[in-house]
């Protein structure tokens, strides 16, 4: 049900088509998440694709609290996600976001591109709240512009 509003949400702020078909969610331990984003990352190298869903709010691996898995179509959340504070919530809304760029088949110059948009969806579910990326995960406009442009 959570998934289903979340999607009817995003299709609505963002414009991105709306979808019955959900990611799974699973969750993983800070290693497993590691492996897991290393995973992800040569594959797609070694695909040359460049939509890998390799996102998440985190300055180091074991910051790491999401990720999505374009072929698998799932999203992995840290063991210690409950989604009960809105700055969890919109860690899976973020995700959701390359979810919905994934089964609408979106293509982006680089994996950063694809970001933009689902940092903007997080911003504006934050916002909800009367909080925002700085304050949650201290994220300023230049972070921002960095993770959302190909620097290549």
């Amino acid at each position: 049900m959570l998934l289903t509003v979340l999607v009817a949400w995003l299709s609505v702020n963002t414009g991105l088509p709306s979808t019955d078909v959900h990611p799974r969610v699973k969750f993983a331990s800070p290693t497993e998440m590691l492996e897991l984003r290393v995973s992800v990352s040569r594959r797609d190298v070694a695909t040359g694709d460049t939509v890998a869903g390799d996102t998440a709010l985190a300055e180091s691996a074991y910051d790491l609290q999401a990720l999505y898995d374009d072929r698998s179509r799932t999203i992995h959340l840290s063991e210690g996600w409950t989604g009960a504070t809105p700055a969890e919530s919109s860690v899976l809304v973020h995700e959701l976001v390359h979810h919905l760029q994934n089964v609408a088949q979106l293509r982006y110059d680089c994996a950063e591109a694809r970001e933009k948009l689902a940092y903007q969806a997080q911003e504006k579910w934050l916002e909800l709240f009367r909080t925002s990326l700085a304050a949650e995960f201290e994220m300023d406009p230049m972070t921002i512009l960095v993770r959302t442009n190909c620097l290549h």
